[in-house]
């Protein structure tokens, strides 16, 4: 099964579980070789998804959200080796609230053409940043 967007009973859960603080996204990407869009328009994955981000970058800035890791993957050591992924970065949102005021934004709302249309699977994990410890446990 394919992930591409969040269900409604998803965004819910997600936007009611409000805390203070920053969250972390970890988003981990693969693409449509072609983009697929509605209207037929041509396309690889990698650049209708570099549209989005031109899109949504403003919009991202703008609610004081940035993006604070990006890394190119290598190869799975642990995990399904089916599961490789094009795009691999984390997104800082200051509060649930923006990520939530982002996805409602007309502007944002506007890119995510592209990025349906390029996206084949994604995962998006919601993280709490801690404090980094001496070590992996803390």
């Amino acid at each position: 099964m394919d992930f591409t967007g969040f269900t409604g009973e998803g965004f819910r859960a997600f936007r009611d579980s409000d805390r203070p603080g920053p969250i972390h996204m970890i988003n981990l990407v693969r693409l449509h070789e072609r983009a697929r869009y509605d209207d037929g328009r041509l396309a690889t994955g990698a650049e209708a998804y570099a549209a989005y981000g031109q899109g949504a970058a403003p919009v991202l800035a703008r609610l004081g959200g940035r993006i604070v890791w990006r890394g190119s993957m290598e190869l799975m050591l642990i995990g399904p080796a089916s599961e490789q992924w094009d795009l691999c970065f984390i997104a800082e949102y200051p509060s649930v609230a923006a990520f939530v005021e982002m996805i409602k934004d007309p502007d944002y709302r506007a890119a995510m053409v592209h990025r349906q249309a390029a996206v084949a699977d994604s995962r998006l994990i919601r993280t709490a940043p801690l404090p980094l410890g001496d070590n992996f446990a803390g």
